[in-house]
């Protein structure tokens, strides 16, 4: 346990900044290593008992960040926007798998608090949000004081904790696609417990059904790997089959081979990929329950 006097010299030496404007935080992003706070949620847990290693950067009074906008081609949900906002918001069939994730994502205070692109920037293996978002085909927009470009979700997460986040660059937005709004999706998360657990295995799955035929399915497992992925090999294999196929021989966790699971203190990486398999074939079942 830390004492008052061992952590005040650290406090004393260290620098807030809690803008209010979007251009002030990207001028001080670009001034040096900060630590940045959004909703905390993560920052916060991960820091208790001892001082803070970085200068804080506290961007949640940046009110231009919160909301979720739509335009012709694509949703725009603010860096700032929680996961209640985002339950609040009336969205699209496509987002349902989205809105699943939201209220596994802690508890109700937690959600109220927590951001979307917080959980993003985190990059835990086991981040509720990021499977839906592959199967979105979501990106981010990521800002310097100077411009904003955009990435596939895919390339901004490297690894485990790692993202494409470069030095002076704040998360501004996460950017999803309008073209599939109508195609059904679902989202499965097993944990030792139901509720306020970490993951041993999560699916988000999205297909659309045309003329008795499975059609652009779309399937992302998380904390199978070090990152979630998007299972390719997998989608190419359903796209076209029949609606009545045999999912469990088509589902089977030899066709997946993108996962690469560990074993640790939730459960073995035999029992992961298994667990995986069944949640992508109860998550495709309830898509085309819901699509027929």
């Amino acid at each position: 346990m830390y004492t008052n006097d061992y952590i005040r010299p650290y406090y004393a030496n260290m620098r807030y900044e809690l803008p209010t404007r979007l251009s002030d935080a990207l001028d001080l992003r670009k001034s040096g290593a900060w630590q940045i706070i959004a909703g905390g949620t993560d920052v916060y847990p991960g820091n208790v008992g001892a001082p803070p290693l970085q200068d804080v950067l506290d961007i949640s009074r940046i009110d231009d960040l919160r909301g979720i906008t739509e335009t012709a081609q694509s949703w725009r949900i603010g860096a700032l926007t929680t996961w209640t906002q985002l339950l609040d918001t009336t969205l699209p069939t496509a987002l349902d798998a989205l809105k699943l994730a939201a209220r596994e994502v802690g508890s109700v205070q937690i959600q109220n608090a927590a951001t979307i692109a917080g959980n993003l920037c985190n990059a835990s293996p086991a981040a509720d949000g990021v499977p839906p978002l592959l199967i979105l085909d979501a990106r981010v927009e990521l800002s310097t004081a100077t411009g904003s470009r955009e990435l596939p979700l895919a390339e901004f997460l490297l690894g485990n904790r790692q993202t494409a986040l470069r030095a002076d660059e704040l998360m501004t937005a996460i950017v999803i696609p309008r073209d599939r709004e109508s195609a059904p999706s679902r989202f499965l998360k097993l944990g030792s417990r139901k509720y306020l657990i970490i993951s041993i295995a999560m699916v988000a799955a999205q297909l659309r059904v045309d003329g008795g035929q499975i059609r652009e399915p779309r399937i992302a497992v998380g904390s199978c790997s070090a990152v979630a992925q998007r299972l390719h090999e997998l989608e190419r294999g359903l796209d076209g089959l029949a609606i009545d196929v045999d999912l469990g021989r088509e589902l089977s966790a030899e066709r997946m081979p993108e996962l690469a699971p560990i074993s640790d203190i939730r459960a073995g990486a035999d029992f992961r990929l298994d667990a995986a398999a069944i949640l992508v074939r109860r998550a495709v079942e309830q898509c085309l329950g819901t699509a027929t």
